[in-house]
């Protein structure tokens, strides 16, 4: 026998307005440059006024800090991984491309990620694992084309290039980002790639550094 339940229209889950969606588009944008500037603390009405929008509005989509920072981070993380994505893509030198998303992903300031992973935050987020695994994916296939072509060393691991880009995009005490500083970790990370390339001038010490490494020190210092 047929019920009412059974034959009732599902309910319709209204879609959000577009308007909606570009202040929370740019109230994640305005939290990701404060957050890699100033860190995960900044007051949320500095968040809103650089984002345009009220102090309701901000808090309705994310009523809780964690809220807001897990959101920043999954999109530094998407955006580093889009970057990878076309890199590999564009690239016909395995090696370029490697070049190219690392730079990149000094530019989205990925190493900013360490000081908003404190005790408190969860990251066993579904999400956060799920793009987690996206960006690792991306980047261990750039890693081992450059290798299987020769054109990377093979004594190195996809850890040892996340570890001097975590590095690097964290400035050092008394420093103030900007442009000198942007010059700065440029220069240095072209030093660290040149190091990279094959055939090896040195032996290094030590083995190479796997993601499962720096997932038991989440961020290397």
């Amino acid at each position: 026998m047929t019920t009412s339940a059974d034959t009732a229209p599902a309910r319709r889950v209204p879609r959000p307005r577009a308007d909606a969606l570009r202040n929370r588009e740019r109230i994640v944008t305005a939290a990701r440059e404060m957050f890699v500037e100033f860190g995960p603390q900044v007051p949320y009405d500095e968040v809103a006024r650089r984002a345009g929008v009220g102090n309701a509005t901000l808090y309705r989509n994310f009523p809780e800090r964690a809220d807001l920072v897990r959101e920043v981070v999954l999109s530094i993380m998407a955006r580093v991984t889009e970057v990878a994505e076309r890199a590999a893509e564009e690239e016909d030198d395995t090696f370029a491309a490697l070049r190219r998303f690392t730079h990149a992903a000094v530019e989205e300031r990925i190493g900013a990620l360490c000081p908003m992973l404190d005790g408190a935050f969860d990251k066993d987020h579904p999400d956060l694992i799920a793009e987690r695994d996206r960006l690792e994916e991306v980047v261990r296939a750039l890693v081992g084309r450059a290798q299987r072509a020769g054109r990377l060393r093979l004594d190195v691991g996809v850890g040892d290039l996340m570890v001097a880009v975590s590095q690097l995009t964290r400035p050092l005490p008394g420093t103030v980002s900007g442009a000198h500083f942007d010059q700065f970790v440029h220069r240095h990370l072209q030093l660290f790639l040149d190091g990279l390339e094959a055939p090896a001038r040195s032996e290094l010490p030590g083995t190479a550094v796997t993601l499962e490494d720096l997932r038991r020190d989440s961020c290397p210092s």
